[in-house]
């Protein structure tokens, strides 16, 4: 049977369009079963490709994530400044579909994802543990410390769709992507501080602060 894209001039085959390696809009894709975690795709199937290039959408999941970390206890008398060099625990490193190799051509996806977390995060290959920190931390008062580096871990998914022309000025949205839709991940320029274990002054839930502190024990 040789379905068409109905409701176009000059529509073509969706034999020839799955050839290409697309998807058209509404005719279904293979993320399909995967619906909760993927993108919607463009609002209308219609596009008009003297506009419309692409169109990209993302999910994304915010953690927060303690890369490098030492524990200092500070008793009376040994305050004051000192030099330590922090302990890898973790590590994020951005990836497009799980590869390091990020290409020029992700770059709208990572537009997307700044848009909806609000802040900025890596759009090149890259990653947490190519540096060690090594600093001087000042201590004023005794007490259990977190000396820490980490960062904002941005996980998600992301649909490409492009206009397929169908005529002088009609086109159809077509999904790109094999399988319907690739992942990513990122994350923020790492921060570098101190959390003192204080269970009268918890940091804010869900910063990487807090995630910090926690790791000084439970309260």
């Amino acid at each position: 049977m040789n379905l068409t894209v109905a409701g176009r001039r000059g529509a073509m085959p969706a034999a020839l369009l799955l050839t290409l390696g697309l998807t058209a809009v509404g005719v279904g894709t293979a993320g399909s079963a995967h619906a909760d975690a993927v993108p919607p795709p463009p609002a209308s199937s219609a596009c008009n490709p003297a506009v419309d290039s692409a169109y990209y959408d993302v999910t994304t999941a915010v953690t927060p994530v303690v890369t490098d970390f030492l524990a200092v206890n500070v008793g009376d008398g040994t305050t004051g400044q000192r030099t330590e060099t922090l302990t890898q625990v973790n590590s994020v490193s951005t990836t497009v579909n799980n590869s390091l190799e990020i290409s020029a051509s992700a770059g709208p996806v990572f537009v997307k994802v700044e848009a909806k977390v609000g802040f900025s995060v890596s759009d090149t290959t890259s990653s947490t543990s190519t540096t060690t920190v090594t600093t001087t931390w000042n201590f004023t008062k005794a007490g259990y410390y977190g000396l820490y580096r980490g960062t904002r871990k941005v996980t998600g998914t992301y649909v490409k769709y492009i206009c397929a022309q169908t005529g002088p000025a009609t086109g159809v949205w077509m999904n790109a992507l094999p399988g319907g839709y690739g992942t990513y991940t990122t994350f923020e320029t790492p921060e570098i501080g101190t959390v003192v274990h204080n269970c009268a002054a918890l940091e804010p839930a869900g910063t990487v602060r807090r995630a910090a502190q926690d790791r000084l024990g439970a309260c």
